[in-house]
Protein backbone atom coordinates (compact mmCIF):
# COMPACT_ATOMS: atom_id res chain seq x y z
CA UNK A 1 0.00 0.00 0.00
CA UNK A 2 1.27 3.47 -0.92
CA UNK A 3 1.53 5.88 2.00
CA UNK A 4 0.51 9.51 1.86
CA UNK A 5 3.42 11.77 0.82
CA UNK A 6 5.66 12.62 3.74
CA UNK A 7 7.05 16.17 3.39
CA UNK A 8 9.98 15.26 5.64
CA UNK A 9 11.30 12.73 3.10
CA UNK A 10 13.41 13.71 0.07
CA UNK A 11 12.11 13.19 -3.47
CA UNK A 12 13.48 10.03 -5.05
CA UNK A 13 14.31 9.31 -8.69
CA UNK A 14 14.12 5.59 -9.49
CA UNK A 15 15.90 4.81 -12.75
CA UNK A 16 14.88 1.45 -14.19
CA UNK A 17 11.57 1.44 -12.33
CA UNK A 18 10.09 -1.11 -14.74
CA UNK A 19 12.63 -3.83 -13.99
CA UNK A 20 12.66 -6.46 -11.27
CA UNK A 21 14.58 -4.47 -8.67
CA UNK A 22 13.34 -1.05 -9.79
CA UNK A 23 9.68 -1.98 -9.41
CA UNK A 24 10.21 -3.16 -5.86
CA UNK A 25 12.42 -0.20 -4.94
CA UNK A 26 9.81 2.19 -6.27
CA UNK A 27 7.10 0.47 -4.21
CA UNK A 28 9.27 0.49 -1.09
CA UNK A 29 9.89 4.23 -1.38
CA UNK A 30 6.19 4.86 -2.00
CA UNK A 31 5.33 2.93 1.15
CA UNK A 32 7.78 5.11 3.05
CA UNK A 33 5.98 8.24 1.89
CA UNK A 34 8.76 9.47 -0.38
CA UNK A 35 7.70 11.41 -3.49
CA UNK A 36 8.86 9.07 -6.27
CA UNK A 37 9.78 10.02 -9.83
CA UNK A 38 10.03 7.15 -12.33
CA UNK A 39 10.99 8.37 -15.80
CA UNK A 40 10.09 6.57 -18.99
CA UNK A 41 13.43 6.05 -20.74
CA UNK A 42 13.85 4.91 -24.38
CA UNK A 43 16.87 2.71 -23.63
CA UNK A 44 17.11 1.52 -27.25
CA UNK A 45 18.16 5.06 -28.28
CA UNK A 46 21.09 6.31 -26.15
CA UNK A 47 20.70 9.92 -27.29
CA UNK A 48 17.01 10.02 -26.44
CA UNK A 49 17.65 8.09 -23.22
CA UNK A 50 20.20 10.67 -22.10
CA UNK A 51 17.78 13.51 -22.85
CA UNK A 52 14.97 11.82 -20.90
CA UNK A 53 17.22 11.20 -17.93
CA UNK A 54 18.56 14.76 -17.91
CA UNK A 55 15.00 16.07 -17.86
CA UNK A 56 14.18 13.72 -14.97
CA UNK A 57 17.24 14.87 -13.02
CA UNK A 58 16.25 18.51 -13.38
CA UNK A 59 12.69 17.71 -12.34
CA UNK A 60 13.61 15.82 -9.16
CA UNK A 61 16.18 18.42 -8.10
CA UNK A 62 13.66 21.22 -8.69
CA UNK A 63 11.07 19.38 -6.59
CA UNK A 64 13.22 19.28 -3.45
CA UNK A 65 12.26 21.94 -0.91
CA UNK A 66 15.45 21.61 1.14
CA UNK A 67 18.02 20.30 -1.36
CA UNK A 68 17.89 16.63 -0.33
CA UNK A 69 17.55 14.25 -3.30
CA UNK A 70 17.80 10.47 -3.57
CA UNK A 71 18.57 8.60 -6.78
CA UNK A 72 18.24 4.81 -7.08
CA UNK A 73 19.88 3.54 -10.26
CA UNK A 74 18.32 0.11 -10.77
CA UNK A 75 18.64 0.03 -14.55
CA UNK A 76 20.76 -2.40 -16.52
CA UNK A 77 19.95 -4.53 -19.53
CA UNK A 78 23.14 -6.54 -19.36
CA UNK A 79 23.76 -10.02 -17.97
CA UNK A 80 26.63 -12.49 -17.96
CA UNK A 81 26.47 -13.34 -21.67
CA UNK A 82 25.82 -9.80 -22.98
CA UNK A 83 28.33 -8.81 -25.72
CA UNK A 84 30.97 -6.25 -24.78
CA UNK A 85 29.83 -3.66 -27.35
CA UNK A 86 26.33 -3.53 -25.85
CA UNK A 87 27.78 -3.13 -22.38
CA UNK A 88 30.11 -0.39 -23.61
CA UNK A 89 27.03 1.56 -24.71
CA UNK A 90 25.48 1.13 -21.26
CA UNK A 91 28.65 2.30 -19.51
CA UNK A 92 28.96 5.30 -21.83
CA UNK A 93 25.37 6.36 -21.15
CA UNK A 94 25.90 6.08 -17.39
CA UNK A 95 28.97 8.30 -17.60
CA UNK A 96 27.05 10.81 -19.71
CA UNK A 97 24.24 10.90 -17.16
CA UNK A 98 26.74 11.59 -14.38
CA UNK A 99 28.13 14.45 -16.47
CA UNK A 100 24.63 15.87 -16.86
CA UNK A 101 23.93 15.38 -13.16
CA UNK A 102 27.12 17.24 -12.26
CA UNK A 103 25.92 20.15 -14.44
CA UNK A 104 22.45 20.43 -12.87
CA UNK A 105 23.42 20.04 -9.21
CA UNK A 106 22.90 23.14 -7.11
CA UNK A 107 25.14 24.36 -4.30
CA UNK A 108 22.37 23.40 -1.85
CA UNK A 109 21.78 19.89 -3.27
CA UNK A 110 22.50 17.01 -0.87
CA UNK A 111 22.48 13.97 -3.14
CA UNK A 112 22.41 10.33 -2.04
CA UNK A 113 22.86 7.87 -4.92
CA UNK A 114 22.32 4.10 -4.97
CA UNK A 115 23.87 2.06 -7.79
CA UNK A 116 22.87 -1.56 -8.37
CA UNK A 117 26.04 -3.51 -9.16
CA UNK A 118 26.61 -7.28 -9.27
CA UNK A 119 28.46 -9.37 -6.72
CA UNK A 120 28.69 -12.31 -9.10
CA UNK A 121 29.89 -10.13 -11.93
CA UNK A 122 32.75 -8.50 -10.05
CA UNK A 123 33.87 -11.46 -7.89
CA UNK A 124 33.59 -14.27 -10.47
CA UNK A 125 37.37 -14.64 -10.74
CA UNK A 126 38.25 -13.68 -7.18
CA UNK A 127 40.04 -16.07 -4.84
CA UNK A 128 38.95 -17.70 -1.58
CA UNK A 129 35.18 -17.52 -1.07
CA UNK A 130 33.20 -16.35 0.77
CA UNK A 131 33.98 -12.99 -0.80
CA UNK A 132 33.69 -9.77 1.16
CA UNK A 133 33.99 -6.09 0.30
CA UNK A 134 37.71 -6.51 1.07
CA UNK A 135 38.15 -9.16 -1.66
CA UNK A 136 39.86 -8.01 -4.83
CA UNK A 137 37.31 -7.84 -7.67
CA UNK A 138 38.29 -10.03 -10.62
CA UNK A 139 35.55 -10.14 -13.25
CA UNK A 140 35.80 -12.89 -15.86
CA UNK A 141 33.54 -11.44 -18.55
CA UNK A 142 32.57 -8.06 -20.00
CA UNK A 143 29.48 -7.84 -17.78
CA UNK A 144 31.55 -7.71 -14.59
CA UNK A 145 34.06 -5.32 -16.12
CA UNK A 146 31.23 -2.99 -17.12
CA UNK A 147 29.85 -2.97 -13.58
CA UNK A 148 33.27 -2.10 -12.19
CA UNK A 149 33.67 0.72 -14.72
CA UNK A 150 30.33 2.20 -13.63
CA UNK A 151 31.29 1.85 -9.96
CA UNK A 152 34.53 3.73 -10.65
CA UNK A 153 32.72 6.49 -12.54
CA UNK A 154 30.28 6.99 -9.66
CA UNK A 155 33.08 6.99 -7.08
CA UNK A 156 34.90 9.72 -9.02
CA UNK A 157 31.67 11.71 -9.34
CA UNK A 158 31.15 11.63 -5.58
CA UNK A 159 34.72 12.69 -4.90
CA UNK A 160 34.30 15.68 -7.23
CA UNK A 161 30.85 16.83 -6.13
CA UNK A 162 30.66 15.88 -2.45
CA UNK A 163 27.65 13.68 -3.16
CA UNK A 164 27.35 10.32 -1.40
CA UNK A 165 26.71 6.90 -2.91
CA UNK A 166 26.07 3.31 -1.97
CA UNK A 167 27.45 0.85 -4.49
CA UNK A 168 25.36 -2.23 -3.83
CA UNK A 169 27.00 -5.43 -5.08
CA UNK A 170 23.88 -7.55 -5.20
CA UNK A 171 23.79 -11.34 -5.27
CA UNK A 172 21.23 -13.36 -7.28
CA UNK A 173 17.92 -11.54 -7.07
CA UNK A 174 14.70 -13.50 -7.39
CA UNK A 175 11.03 -12.89 -6.78
CA UNK A 176 7.82 -11.70 -8.46
CA UNK A 177 8.35 -9.37 -11.40
CA UNK A 178 11.18 -11.09 -13.28
CA UNK A 179 11.03 -10.37 -17.00
CA UNK A 180 10.66 -13.87 -18.42
CA UNK A 181 11.86 -12.94 -21.91
CA UNK A 182 15.34 -12.17 -20.52
CA UNK A 183 17.68 -15.15 -20.09
CA UNK A 184 18.15 -14.64 -16.37
CA UNK A 185 16.41 -15.49 -13.13
CA UNK A 186 16.90 -19.17 -12.31
CA UNK A 187 13.96 -19.42 -9.92
CA UNK A 188 11.56 -17.77 -12.39
CA UNK A 189 12.81 -19.85 -15.32
CA UNK A 190 12.46 -23.09 -13.34
CA UNK A 191 8.90 -22.13 -12.38
CA UNK A 192 8.04 -21.36 -15.99
CA UNK A 193 9.57 -24.62 -17.18
CA UNK A 194 7.46 -26.47 -14.61
CA UNK A 195 4.30 -24.79 -15.88
CA UNK A 196 5.11 -25.41 -19.52
CA UNK A 197 6.37 -28.93 -18.97
CA UNK A 198 9.44 -28.25 -21.08
CA UNK A 199 13.02 -29.22 -20.20
CA UNK A 200 15.50 -26.61 -19.02
CA UNK A 201 19.14 -27.13 -20.06
CA UNK A 202 21.58 -27.22 -17.15
CA UNK A 203 25.14 -26.28 -18.09
CA UNK A 204 26.71 -26.02 -14.64
CA UNK A 205 27.34 -28.44 -11.81
CA UNK A 206 24.47 -29.19 -9.43
CA UNK A 207 26.71 -28.22 -6.51
CA UNK A 208 27.13 -24.69 -7.91
CA UNK A 209 26.59 -22.27 -4.99
CA UNK A 210 24.94 -18.86 -5.12
CA UNK A 211 23.36 -16.48 -2.60
CA UNK A 212 19.67 -15.87 -3.46
CA UNK A 213 18.25 -12.57 -2.23
CA UNK A 214 14.50 -11.96 -2.34
CA UNK A 215 13.90 -8.78 -4.31
CA UNK A 216 11.52 -7.26 -1.76
CA UNK A 217 14.16 -7.62 0.95
CA UNK A 218 16.75 -6.00 -1.29
CA UNK A 219 14.42 -3.07 -2.01
CA UNK A 220 13.93 -2.43 1.70
CA UNK A 221 17.70 -2.48 2.18
CA UNK A 222 18.05 0.16 -0.55
CA UNK A 223 15.54 2.46 1.17
CA UNK A 224 17.23 2.03 4.56
CA UNK A 225 20.65 2.60 3.01
CA UNK A 226 19.72 5.87 1.32
CA UNK A 227 18.08 7.06 4.53
CA UNK A 228 21.29 6.55 6.50
CA UNK A 229 23.93 7.10 3.83
CA UNK A 230 25.04 10.62 4.73
CA UNK A 231 25.74 9.49 8.30
CA UNK A 232 27.45 6.29 7.15
CA UNK A 233 29.98 8.02 4.90
CA UNK A 234 31.23 10.10 7.81
CA UNK A 235 32.60 6.95 9.42
CA UNK A 236 33.54 5.21 6.17
CA UNK A 237 36.21 7.67 5.07
CA UNK A 238 34.84 7.75 1.52
CA UNK A 239 31.84 9.36 -0.12
CA UNK A 240 31.17 6.12 -2.02
CA UNK A 241 30.46 3.09 0.18
CA UNK A 242 30.73 -0.39 -1.35
CA UNK A 243 28.49 -2.99 0.26
CA UNK A 244 27.45 -6.52 -0.65
CA UNK A 245 23.67 -6.94 -0.48
CA UNK A 246 23.02 -10.60 0.26
CA UNK A 247 21.56 -13.07 2.73
CA UNK A 248 24.98 -14.48 3.58
CA UNK A 249 23.72 -18.03 2.93
CA UNK A 250 24.92 -20.13 0.01
CA UNK A 251 22.36 -22.32 -1.77
CA UNK A 252 23.27 -25.05 -4.25
CA UNK A 253 21.64 -25.44 -7.64
CA UNK A 254 20.31 -28.83 -6.56
CA UNK A 255 18.61 -27.20 -3.55
CA UNK A 256 16.97 -24.59 -5.78
CA UNK A 257 15.66 -27.30 -8.09
CA UNK A 258 14.47 -29.30 -5.09
CA UNK A 259 12.51 -26.34 -3.74
CA UNK A 260 10.74 -25.71 -7.04
CA UNK A 261 9.98 -29.43 -7.26
CA UNK A 262 8.40 -29.23 -3.80
CA UNK A 263 6.28 -26.21 -4.74
CA UNK A 264 4.98 -27.82 -7.94
CA UNK A 265 4.88 -31.33 -6.44
CA UNK A 266 6.71 -32.84 -9.40
CA UNK A 267 10.24 -33.14 -10.66
CA UNK A 268 11.47 -30.50 -13.07
CA UNK A 269 12.42 -31.69 -16.53
CA UNK A 270 16.10 -30.94 -17.01
CA UNK A 271 18.61 -31.59 -19.75
CA UNK A 272 22.26 -31.95 -18.79
CA UNK A 273 24.45 -31.42 -21.89
CA UNK A 274 27.57 -31.55 -19.72
CA UNK A 275 29.34 -28.44 -21.01
CA UNK A 276 30.45 -25.41 -19.10
CA UNK A 277 29.83 -21.74 -19.77
CA UNK A 278 32.23 -18.77 -19.75
CA UNK A 279 32.09 -16.57 -16.66
CA UNK A 280 30.48 -19.20 -14.45
CA UNK A 281 32.24 -20.51 -11.35
CA UNK A 282 31.16 -23.10 -8.83
CA UNK A 283 31.33 -21.16 -5.57
CA UNK A 284 30.16 -17.56 -5.25
CA UNK A 285 29.40 -17.40 -1.55
CA UNK A 286 29.67 -13.91 -0.05
CA UNK A 287 29.77 -12.30 3.38
CA UNK A 288 29.36 -8.58 4.00
CA UNK A 289 31.71 -6.92 6.48
CA UNK A 290 30.53 -3.35 5.81
CA UNK A 291 27.61 -1.47 7.41
CA UNK A 292 26.35 -4.44 9.36
CA UNK A 293 23.24 -2.58 10.59
CA UNK A 294 21.69 -2.99 7.13
CA UNK A 295 21.93 -6.77 7.45
CA UNK A 296 20.14 -6.96 10.80
CA UNK A 297 16.76 -7.86 9.39
CA UNK A 298 14.61 -10.92 8.91
CA UNK A 299 15.06 -12.11 5.35
CA UNK A 300 12.24 -13.80 3.47
CA UNK A 301 12.79 -17.58 3.77
CA UNK A 302 13.82 -19.09 0.44
CA UNK A 303 10.84 -21.44 0.44
CA UNK A 304 8.44 -18.51 0.90
CA UNK A 305 10.12 -16.48 -1.82
CA UNK A 306 9.96 -19.36 -4.29
CA UNK A 307 6.27 -19.87 -3.53
CA UNK A 308 5.51 -16.17 -4.13
CA UNK A 309 7.45 -16.25 -7.38
CA UNK A 310 5.68 -19.41 -8.53
CA UNK A 311 2.25 -18.02 -7.69
CA UNK A 312 2.83 -14.85 -9.72
CA UNK A 313 4.21 -16.73 -12.72
CA UNK A 314 1.32 -19.21 -12.59
CA UNK A 315 -1.19 -16.34 -12.71
CA UNK A 316 0.66 -14.69 -15.59
CA UNK A 317 0.92 -17.99 -17.45
CA UNK A 318 -2.77 -18.71 -17.00
CA UNK A 319 -3.58 -15.23 -18.30
CA UNK A 320 -1.34 -15.74 -21.32
CA UNK A 321 1.04 -12.93 -20.40
CA UNK A 322 4.18 -14.96 -19.77
CA UNK A 323 5.11 -15.01 -23.46
CA UNK A 324 5.76 -18.78 -23.59
CA UNK A 325 7.08 -18.63 -27.12
CA UNK A 326 10.01 -16.34 -26.36
CA UNK A 327 13.58 -17.02 -25.30
CA UNK A 328 12.78 -19.25 -22.33
CA UNK A 329 12.95 -22.47 -24.36
CA UNK A 330 16.65 -22.06 -25.09
CA UNK A 331 17.66 -20.45 -21.82
CA UNK A 332 20.59 -22.13 -20.06
CA UNK A 333 20.71 -22.43 -16.29
CA UNK A 334 24.32 -21.24 -16.38
CA UNK A 335 23.09 -17.94 -17.80
CA UNK A 336 19.99 -17.43 -15.71
CA UNK A 337 21.32 -18.40 -12.31
CA UNK A 338 24.59 -16.55 -12.03
CA UNK A 339 25.62 -12.92 -12.09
Amino acid sequence: MTSAPDPSRPPTLVVGGGGLLGRHVRSAFERSGSPVHTPSVPWHDPVAARAALRSALVSVIDSSPDGRVDIAWCAGAGFVATPADELDTEVSLFRDVLTDLRAVLRPTTRLAFFFASSAGGVYAGSADPPFTERSEPRPLVAYGRAKLAMEEALTAFCAETGSVALIGRITNLYGPGQKLSKPQGLVSQLCLAQLRGTPLPVWVSFDTIRDYLYVGDCAEMVVDALDGLHEQVRSAGSNAVVKILATGTGVTLSAVIGETNRVFRRRARLRVPGAGSPGQVRDLRVRSVVWGELDRRTHTPFSVGVRRTADEIALAYAAGTSAPGHQHQSTHVSEVSIR
